[in-house]
């Protein structure tokens, strides 16, 4: 692991710099200083001068659209916008050009890759994920989904949830079950389907803080063209991890970034009520600092792994065990400092629950305790914690599987 930076990477973000000097607000203090609505606007004006700047998903080739540029300066792009506070896109692209984009690059057909990569850097086709389902979110091989070739065109019958965006969407990357009497694993397909059309139903999840974000999606004889699969018939699984793989490595040192500016506004807190002398408080404000240093080494650790040319792969796990499990602990500590206080919300709601609240955001008790009960979903979506461990466990470090129960033909439970 090499910590440090080339000269060619501190020209590089000098310009990032320079680009967000020239183009961000006077006074810019970041996104959370925005109201809700201020944020929507904004957030679709600064797309597209990101694309006429060439500046979404730098690293793609030219042919596709990209910029043709390299993974260090989609890093350093990474690293400069998440200090400024500034988004990489729409909530689509991080599933479009963070997922299914680079998902495509290394499964799809060349056609595939012609006609899908502009589309989502253009956002004409904005994507959302269709994985977990009610019987199938741990345990996401059990699902249930089905996919029937009709002609020229699968046909979808089934239900995703949690299903994040979904009501933004155009497009989905599906998983669905097309050989159900092989082996749960061995009898996926990984779809890619338009979600206009009368077969598919979008229906909104209110959270725990009264917020939408993710939906449920019904299909009802819903179709897709026959070649609109990614990758082959029945290998879905090695496609869906290896989409997974991108979505948990994308972020791996901008992370560190996000969660010491969090963790900043917490000593801040702490010191505002008096608290940063308490013994307790204190220990634990440390462990929250060590525990954000070691998300710095890994993050390093996976960009290195990454620019000699390591696709991710289970080691990812590592770190969305790590930044889920910190972010439940660090946002419970905050609901503890405001103690009382804690009880009545008072101030500006959360601009956002995900890897903390939106830089520039000014502290309350509202957006700490709205955070807080978030950052338990972090510990279940995108693989709950458990899960995460076997990965590690038998993937990492060698150790003996688990028994399963995975034998023999799929049968939903």
């Amino acid at each position: 692991m090499d910590p440090t930076y080339s000269a060619e990477a501190q020209a590089y973000r000098a310009k990032i710099k320079a680009f967000l000097a020239d183009n961000l607000p006077a006074g810019w203090k970041g996104l959370g200083a925005l109201s809700s609505a201020e944020r929507t606007a904004f957030t679709e004006r600064w797309r597209q001068t990101l694309a006429d700047n060439q500046l979404l998903a730098v690293a793609w080739p030219k042919e596709y659209g990209g910029a043709g540029l390299s993974q260090i300066e989609q890093v350093i792009i990474n690293e400069e916008f998440a200090r400024a506070g500034v988004p990489q896109g729409v909530s689509n692209d991080g599933f479009g050009i963070g997922m299914i984009g680079p998902t495509i690059m290394v499964w799809g057909s060349e056609e595939q890759k012609k006609h899908y990569i502009p589309r989502i850097l253009s956002g004409e086709d904005r994507w959302c994920q269709g994985y977990s389902e009610p019987d199938a979110g741990s345990d996401l091989a059990n699902l249930g989904c089905r996919a029937v070739l009709d002609g020229d065109e699968w046909v979808i019958n089934g239900q995703k949830i949690w299903t994040s965006s979904g009501h933004t969407a155009n497009w989905i990357f599906v998983l669905c079950r097309t050989t159900p009497e092989n082996t749960k694993h061995t009898g996926i397909t990984f779809l890619l389907c338009p979600m206009d059309q009368p077969g598919v139903e979008v229906r909104p999840i209110v959270n725990i803080i009264g917020g939408h974000e993710f939906n449920e999606v019904f299909f009802t004889d819903a179709r897709t063209a026959k070649a609109n699969v990614i990758g082959e018939v029945d290998n879905g699984w090695a496609v869906a991890n290896t989409l997974l793989g991108f979505e948990r490595g994308g972020r791996a040192t901008s992370l560190y970034i996000t969660y010491r500016e969090e963790l900043d506004r917490l000593v801040a807190v702490a010191t505002e009520k008096g608290k940063l002398d308490e013994p307790v408080v204190r220990q634990k404000l440390a462990w929250c600092h060590t525990q954000v240093e070691i998300m710095r080494y890994m993050g390093l650790r996976t960009l290195t792994r990454t620019l000699s040319g390591d696709r991710p792969g289970p080691e990812s796990s590592l770190m969305k065990l790590l930044w889920s499990e910190y972010h439940r602990e660090v946002t419970q500590l905050a609901v503890d400092i405001y103690g009382a206080e804690a009880m009545v919300l008072d101030g500006r709601p959360a601009a956002s629950g995900i890897a903390g609240d939106a830089v520039g955001s000014p502290a309350s008790s509202r957006s700490w305790v709205e955070v807080s009960m978030r950052a338990r979903a972090g510990t279940i979506y995108a693989g709950t914690s458990p899960v995460q461990k076997n990965i590690v466990g038998e993937r990492v470090l060698g150790l003996p599987k688990e028994p399963r129960a995975d034998d023999g033909p799929w049968r939903k439970s």
